[in-house]
């Protein structure tokens, strides 16, 4: 996906979350489809085994059923409001990476600390045309991530961050 500007909705200026003039890139939605697959499959698993015991015990037991349906709803919604809130800039200096809903996060990541940056992919992920580009600087507290990326993004995001961090390093 494209980019996607945020000063529509969201103050700037006073927002620490919402830097003047940034536009930002959002992940792909089969990220949020990954996720709820690894939530709602665990979930709705173990309301078929509460619908079986039901069936072979006690029909008391089928509304243990609607715990983890409910859950999974939930979880639902959650997910893709999460997987709506991540996103990246490239700026001349510095990489800006956000996430969070309640939680909101924003990490600054200078091209010059950059060590290296990883592609990682899953079976899932290979499965769904997504991909996570991990990386890592001098500070383990520094790390960022970004997933939920086309292969094609996240290689030419690797390649691109890889290139702006040499030359920081090299100091051009």
């Amino acid at each position: 996906m494209g980019p996607v500007c945020q000063h529509g909705s969201m103050q700037t200026g006073g927002d620490p979350f919402v830097p003047d003039d940034v536009s930002w890139h959002r992940v792909s939605p089969r990220l949020a489809l990954a996720r709820r697959l690894a939530m709602g499959v665990p979930l709705v698993v173990l309301a078929l085994a509460a619908l079986l015991g039901a069936a072979l015990s006690s029909p008391v037991l089928a509304l243990a059923a609607l715990a983890p349906l409910l859950v999974l709803g939930w979880l639902w919604w959650l997910i893709g409001r999460q997987v709506a809130a991540i996103g990246y800039a490239e700026r001349a200096d510095d990489l800006l990476v956000r996430r969070g809903v309640m939680f909101r996060s924003l990490v600054v990541v200078p091209y010059g600390r950059m060590q290296f940056v990883d592609v990682e992919a899953g079976p899932l992920d290979r499965a769904l045309g997504i991909a996570r580009v991990q990386l890592h600087t001098a500070s383990p507290g520094s790390d960022a991530a970004i997933p939920g990326l086309t292969p094609e993004q996240a290689a030419r995001l690797r390649d691109t961050l890889a290139r702006r961090g040499e030359a920081r390093l090299a100091g051009l």
